[in-house]
């Protein structure tokens, strides 16, 4: 059994920076690609930023382009995303996932096989 942890997230001021931590369990961790999605109210999953197993490949969407920065650390089974410059239409729910199947950094939400319950994060003005 699969199981994603999503932790940092919380309530930020606008311009701030924030880092976002998913431990996942229950598989070889360092075999699969990596990735950060978001849903805002009302709105469908988005995608944010992915990372092949190895770290050597990112691949981030348009929506926080530039100001997110994925990474993982294989030995301690964990994969970050570093948001700055946040803004109060950044608030949503952020959910890391993994993909069994797809290779090198995909982005769509059906190439993932397990997903974390989301924190959220919300950006005042």
């Amino acid at each position: 059994q699969v199981q994603l942890v999503e932790s940092g997230g919380g309530l930020v001021q606008a311009e701030d920076s924030l880092t976002l931590s998913c431990a996942p369990s229950g598989r070889t961790f360092s075999s699969y690609a990596m990735g950060w999605f978001r849903q805002l109210p009302g709105e469908k999953r988005e995608f944010l930023a992915s990372i092949s197993w190895s770290g050597g490949s990112t691949y981030y969407g348009d929506s926080m382009k530039g100001r997110l920065t994925i990474s993982r650390n294989n030995a301690k089974n964990t994969v970050s995303l570093q948001m700055s410059s946040l803004k109060p239409e950044d608030t949503a729910v952020y959910y890391c996932a993994m993909s069994i199947g797809a290779d090198g950094t995909p982005h769509y939400p059906g190439d993932y096989d397990y997903w974390g319950r989301g924190t959220l994060v919300t950006v005042s003005s």
